[in-house]
């Protein structure tokens, strides 16, 4: 049984942790609400382009001229997986979730006799897969350094991205991040940005009638100058929803932490206050025992 010190000890030790994921609790909040806003701000401009995309799509899928980023290589024999996870940890299961469906989609892949390579942009989910897939990486994108993620973060691993694919280094890419839903739900999504996934473009638009619009130059120049932009934007879109997850998961995980620690402090008082009143009835018993004993 721990002694009377031992327990005060462990009461204060407890009292500062609570302290620590208290103040950690209210500075993810702080940063959830930027966080946030940047990804819903960003989702309307990602949709909108990828619709645009689509439109233009439409008309020179079946050219044989259409850039190589739209209909991407003849095969789909290698994959790149590039997933997208925290440089810090302490935010509960969010790195976690986002590897285990990186490994889904890995581990269906090679089921299909495919090539699988990784890319990681955060260190936990490099740490994390290298323990099961180290022979697979080709490349990691440290953003330990960056305080707030900016297009340009994102417009660098589009443009590695895009000259291993011209290299001929993989056929198809697919994105894995966390889409924010809400403080207490983070989605892993996976995202094919090589070809990309664009939407489905009918002939008319249920939105109105169809319109007929002359491009100059022809579809095939505007989407190879549009699609290495549209591909940084969905990475940035990808990167936005990603640092509003970490935040909510933190925030929730540290919520939890400091409701844990509350607890532990009550039962440790219980277990304090039980021992020292043990203590003084033990005195008690033997001091009348001795004075019965006279």
């Amino acid at each position: 049984m721990p002694s009377l010190k031992d327990l005060k000890n462990r009461i204060e030790s407890v009292k500062s942790t609570r302290k620590i994921t208290k103040a950690m609790q209210m500075v993810a909040a702080a940063k959830l609400r930027r966080a946030q806003e940047s990804a819903e701000a960003a989702r309307p401009y990602a949709e909108r382009m990828n619709k645009m995309l689509g439109n233009l799509a439409l008309a020179a899928k079946d050219s044989p001229t259409a850039p190589k980023l739209l209909k991407g290589s003849e095969s789909d024999q290698t994959h790149l997986i590039v997933v997208c996870t925290a440089e810090r940890g302490l935010c509960g299961g969010f790195n976690s979730q986002i590897v285990r469906k990186s490994r889904e989609v890995i581990d269906g892949l090679e089921g299909n006799g495919k090539t699988v390579k990784i890319l990681t942009v955060g260190r936990k989910g490099r740490d994390q897969l290298k323990r099961f897939y180290a022979e697979k990486f080709v490349g990691h994108v440290d953003l330990q350094g960056v305080k707030r993620i900016g297009y340009d973060n994102a417009a660098g691993v589009a443009e590695d991205i895009s000259k291993r694919f011209f290299d001929g280094e993989f056929d198809v890419c697919t994105l894995v991040f966390s889409r924010f839903k809400s403080v207490i739900s983070q989605i892993p999504t996976p995202l094919g940005i090589i070809p990309p996934e664009l939407p489905e473009v009918e002939e008319t638009d249920s939105d109105g009638p169809s319109v007929i619009y002359e491009i100059e130059p022809d579809e095939e120049a505007v989407l190879a100058e549009l699609l290495p932009k549209n591909m940084a934007t969905q990475i940035f879109m990808a990167l936005l929803e990603n640092a509003a997850s970490e935040q909510g998961a933190r925030m929730a995980a540290m919520d939890s932490a400091t409701r844990n620690a509350g607890d532990m402090i009550n039962r440790l008082n219980l277990e304090y206050n039980r021992s020292r009143q043990a203590a003084i009835t033990k005195e008690l018993i033997e001091i009348i025992s001795g004075a019965e004993a006279l």
